[in-house]
């Protein structure tokens, strides 16, 4: 049986595994080991027993405002519906903490689209949605696509830019 649930300190070494072994394919940009330590409190993880499935993490941004970052879904159990239901339980969180507007940059358009997300030109989000940025590898020539996704509380006044 598939669980979902917060990620724990004992999880941080899987995590860092399955994000950089994508990372290495040039499917998502890598994490430091250190990063996945100082925001464990963002990642939710999808287990099997003690196996991980997949990962995902809501980092908060600015008011009401949030990054959907970090999804990856183990190579055997891709297209098996666990990325979109971290996705999922992402927004839920979002929302109960008051979220009204979600982004994520990625590699994989396809699967954020599948999951009701809008590519917008990376330009219209606020500033500080760059503040890590500069520690990139791929900074300043940054080829992710930006996707937002807005709920039904969302009004233009909350997400201040």
């Amino acid at each position: 049986m598939i669980t979902f649930r917060p990620a724990k300190f004992s999880d941080v070494e899987n995590i860092h595994k399955l994000l950089n072994d994508y990372a290495k394919e040039g499917l998502m940009l890598p994490r430091a080991r250190n990063a996945i330590y100082e925001n464990l409190r963002d990642y939710i993880i999808a287990v099997e027993g003690n196996h991980l499935l997949g990962c995902g993490a809501l980092h908060f941004v600015w008011d009401r405002l949030a990054e959907i970052r970090s999804l990856a879904v183990s190579p055997e159990h891709k297209c098996s519906g666990i990325g979109r239901q971290l996705v999922q339980h992402l927004e839920k969180e979002g929302i109960e903490r008051g979220v009204t507007m979600f982004f994520t940059l990625t590699y994989q358009p396809g699967f954020f689209a599948k999951c009701d997300y809008i590519e917008t030109a990376k330009d219209k989000l606020p500033q500080k949605v760059w503040k890590e940025c500069v520690y990139c590898p791929q900074y300043p020539y940054c080829n992710e696509i930006a996707f937002v996704k807005t709920t039904v509380d969302y009004e233009p006044s909350h997400v201040k830019f």
